[in-house]
């Protein structure tokens, strides 16, 4: 167990980090991600309240759907990163725990008075990840099978109301399930008692999450990067690129009309160094172009993986870099992302 974030969270369990890894990989895992903040916004229209502050389309997100975005500064730079879905009469927003106090504070600055801004304290949050989730799920919650990636839908698991997505950030198919607090340890355990189930924590959460080249914020994106260069622009739509209207829109359009200094990409060190947080890039002569922000050993892809930044020069796929780890440089390339295929379930052909 470590402090995280205000909260004591596990790292790893019995199994340890590279068991719960391959576990999740192989059947499914139980992350309890109960820190992450949970928001309901109530009233005329949140949705297009919500995009003054993000440039994700809001306004075009159909009920039952889910929708990746950030909350951006005057200059474009990422606030946090978060998830918003439609229910339907009101956005649910999943925010991250280290963030989620500023971000309450900036929602209800940020928004109309006639906005409600409800956090949703007696609500916990796990994510059942892997590729037995679904057949693990379906038994308590007939139907979820079927949900196709980034919905969601409200069902009865052992009685107790949950509100259910098909996401998670594994890179693996999963879902998350925002549950009463009441009732959340024996919903967890009645999703345990399948054998196909174990638990896993931080350590296997950030392994994971780093094969599937998804975004930790304080490390790939902060308030100094913007969705541009963090390689973000895809959560972006026509029409918010175009109209604008959240903070930092003349930063964001800018980057993306004419490009970025820099730019987040996979780094693919040769050997079996890794090269961790804070690691120095430099090109064949030495000169530094870039950091790495997250880096180690992926167990499913059997050798080091690291992401970062470099300048924009440097950031075509195959281009050789060096790794300065323990002052000595270290050969490696850029590579594209995921280093291990994502298993998103998109439904039936």
């Amino acid at each position: 167990m470590v402090p995280f974030a205000g909260y004591e969270m596990p790292v790893q369990y019995t199994a340890g980090i590279l068991g719960e890894h391959n576990h999740t990989r192989a059947l499914a895992s139980i992350f309890d991600v109960s820190h992450m903040g949970q928001v309901a916004l109530r009233g005329d229209d949140p949705a297009v309240a919500l995009e003054k502050l993000v440039p994700g389309d809001i306004a075009g997100l159909a009920p039952g759907r889910m929708r990746y975005t950030q909350f951006t500064n005057d200059v474009g730079g990422i606030l946090d990163d978060l998830m918003v879905t439609n229910v339907g009469d009101y956005l649910f927003l999943v925010v991250n725990a280290a963030c989620k106090y500023a971000d309450i504070a900036h929602l209800k600055n940020g928004l109309s008075p006639m906005i409600e801004v409800d956090v949703l304290d007696d609500r916990s949050l796990i994510a059942l990840q892997g590729p037995s989730a679904a057949v693990v799920l379906s038994k308590h919650a007939p139907g979820a099978e079927h949900m196709p990636f980034m919905t969601a839908l409200p069902f009865q698991i052992d009685g107790s109301p949950v509100a259910v997505t098909r996401s998670g950030y594994t890179g693996e198919d999963g879902y998350e399930i925002s549950i009463r607090s009441v009732d959340a340890v024996r919903i967890t355990e009645l999703l345990l008692a399948d054998e196909a189930v174990g638990l896993a924590g931080l350590g296997a959460r950030d392994s994971l999450r780093l094969e599937a080249g998804l975004c930790l914020y304080g490390h790939e994106i902060d308030e100094t990067t913007t969705p541009v260069e963090a390689a973000l622009t895809w959560s972006i739509s026509k029409r918010r690129r175009e109209k604008g209207g959240f903070p930092g829109a003349e930063t964001v359009q800018s980057q993306i009309a004419h490009g970025t200094a820099r730019k987040r990409v996979g780094i693919l060190p040769d050997g079996k160094a890794p090269a961790r947080e804070g690691t120095e890039i430099t090109d064949a002569d030495g000169n530094s172009i870039g950091m790495v922000t997250s880096g180690g050993f992926g167990p499913s892809y059997g050798g080091p993986v690291a992401m970062g930044y470099v300048e924009i020069s440097h950031a075509a796929k195959d281009t050789p870099v060096q790794l300065v780890v323990r002052g000595k440089p270290r050969s490696a390339r850029i590579v594209g992302m995921p280093f291990v295929p994502n298993r998103y379930y998109r439904g039936k052909e």
